[in-house]
């Protein structure tokens, strides 16, 4: 089973930087890489932030920020990845710029090495056509903050082989999360069965069954989750939803999966949730 040493992320963004600082963090040299000095430097800035955090509520030492800190290489040369054992694809959910990225990554990287996406919803397979190292391709699924959340869906297309998961699980286990396998279908595990119930959520409330309050609390209080599902559809982006269930309606053309007129609408309105500072409820800055 192939061990990696050396990790590169491509993309500095939310998910980037958090795949980038838990991969530093568990004692991994890491090379992130973005196209813009400007994208580089801003997630750089929040990957030193969120480290502060953690340092000042106790769960990691300032020695240990520092050493972090060490292991993190930050580029916006491409070729600077070369020596990577395994890189992780973390830019635009866009599937032309994806496998434009994979292509150069096939080319650039050495024959073991291992690429994977962290796409939420599109099909890995596809990315892995464009390569010459198919067996080598598979998502690698992190949720939203990375750094606390402890799961990650290793997504295992139908021509990925055994040691690639195998060297995937652990090394998800040495960044301290839980792996589950996926299979490549969108959504995978999560967002197959949340997507659906954050839609049927909107669709209650659109049709007037409840109170956009009476639902989050409804949700909260009867079934113990921790934030109602217009509460949540706010916080993962209701543009971000809006583009994943479009992608899951195309494949399995399920009535469940088809966004609800109000979800477009609010969308179209840049009304996206708290990114925003609007979407169910009101965020002011």
């Amino acid at each position: 089973m192939a061990e990696f040493k050396r990790v590169g992320v491509c993309g500095a963004g939310l998910m980037g930087a958090g795949i980038a600082q838990v991969s530093a963090t568990a004692g991994f040299e890491t090379v992130v890489y973005e196209v813009d000095k400007g994208a580089l430097d801003k997630g750089m800035a929040r990957i030193h932030a969120s480290l502060d955090k953690f340092v000042e509520k106790g769960a990691l030492p300032a020695a240990e920020r520092e050493a972090t800190l060490g292991r993190l290489e930050q580029t916006t040369n491409l070729e600077d990845l070369k020596r990577s054992d395994l890189v992780i694809e973390a830019i635009v959910e866009n599937m032309p710029a994806k496998k434009e990225l994979f292509r150069k990554l096939d080319a650039l990287l050495a024959p073991p090495a291992v690429i994977c996406s962290n796409t939420s919803s599109l099909c890995v397979i596809e990315m892995a056509a464009v390569t010459k190292r198919p067996k080598q391709i598979a998502g690698l699924h992190f949720f939203n903050p990375v750094p606390i959340m402890k799961l990650v869906e290793v997504v295992k297309t139908i021509v990925t082989d055994q040691a690639t998961i195998d060297a995937l699980f652990a090394f998800s286990v040495k960044l301290g999360k839980k792996p589950v396998l996926a299979q490549d279908t969108p959504g995978f595990i999560v967002n197959r069965i949340l997507v659906p119930y954050l839609l049927y959520a909107i669709r209650m409330y659109e049709a007037g069954l409840a109170t956009k309050e009476d639902i989050d609390e409804g949700m909260k209080l009867g079934c113990g989750h921790p934030m109602g599902p217009l509460q949540l559809l706010d916080f993962v982006g209701l543009d971000t939803t809006y583009y994943i269930a479009q992608i899951m309606f195309d494949e399995f053309k399920d009535p469940l999966m088809a966004p609800p007129p109000l979800l477009k609408r609010m969308v179209l309105a840049g009304h996206y949730g708290k990114k925003s500072g609007k979407g169910f409820y009101d965020y002011p800055s």
